[in-house]
């Protein structure tokens, strides 16, 4: 994600808290102001983007809007750092974050991870013109561009620790990647195109993500099966129960009444809210 912010205001600007969450002082702002801020990438498409109307759009970003409107209140998006989201640090900055976060072990330190509300497997990407690399593990040793913070930074370390409900099992099958970071997924796709070897030999994201560059003409190609199936969910600060409650019982309404199916299918052309078998 980009580390300079952009606010795109869909409704007049209201004045944010710089406190730390405690016992619904996040909802009570929400609903004082109006207004839910949620922090996002313009650049992880068909997750979030900026499109030629200088509008966000995606799958989150359609997420996000309705969690808004079910709360009664518009919805504003800013884009900070991801590494600065996954820290915790908000001050008051913005309210949730729905950014397609993985809620692992290490993150439910400092945040809270209130509903899951799809599931998308991680997969490698390689050049068009590789021909080396035709398993996830013929990728072991070579140079792997990610976006930095990420779950596929874990991953490649050999760290990664996914134990939220539904998550199925995987093995570190990819060994001693040269791990190049990036601040976001994207960029790494944009080095692999350039060529098979020229920057990286393979980068590493979201299947959707891939086949949504591969839709773009981005002369890259996934490799095999996916390494492992992450489930994905709305965060918060830590320490406000209220809006925890409150964010479950909408996520669990959208789940219920098909509208998290209906958006899937929209974007990504098949239900992902669904864990994987």
């Amino acid at each position: 994600m980009r580390l300079r912010s952009i606010v795109l205001a869909v409704a007049a600007m209201g004045v944010l808290s710089s406190s730390p969450a405690f016992a619904g002082a996040v909802l009570d702002r929400i609903m004082q102001n109006k207004k839910m801020v949620m922090s996002t990438d313009p650049e992880y498409p068909p997750q979030s983007s900026l499109n030629a109307s200088n509008q966000f759009e995606g799958f989150d970003i359609d997420v996000g809007t309705e969690i808004a409107k079910r709360l009664g209140v518009s919805i504003e998006f800013v884009t900070p750092g991801w590494e600065t989201i996954v820290s915790g640090k908000w001050a008051g900055r913005w309210d949730v974050s729905v950014g397609s976060m993985t809620p692992t072990k290490a993150r439910a330190e400092v945040l809270d991870f209130p509903a899951i509300y799809y599931y998308t497997p991680a997969a490698l990407a390689v050049n068009s013109a590789n021909t080396t690399i035709k398993t996830p593990a013929d990728a072991s040793g070579k140079k792997i561009g990610v976006g930095a913070a990420t779950t596929y930074e874990n991953y490649l370390r050999g760290d990664l620790v996914i134990d939220a409900a539904g998550a199925p099992k995987f093995e570190f099958v990819v060994k001693d990647a040269k791990i190049q970071s990036y601040e976001t997924d994207v960029p790494a796709l944009d080095d692999l195109k350039l060529g098979d070897g020229t920057r990286l030999d393979a980068a590493m994201t979201a299947l959707p993500t891939i086949q949504g560059a591969i839709k773009n003409g981005y002369p890259i190609k996934v490799v095999g099966e996916p390494l492992y199936y992450e489930p994905l969910a709305v965060a918060i600060e830590k320490g406000d129960p209220e809006l925890h409650a409150k964010i479950a019982e909408i996520v669990k309404a959208m789940q219920d009444d098909g509208t998290l199916t209906k958006l899937s299918e929209k974007w990504y052309g098949v239900d992902l809210t669904k864990p994987a078998a």
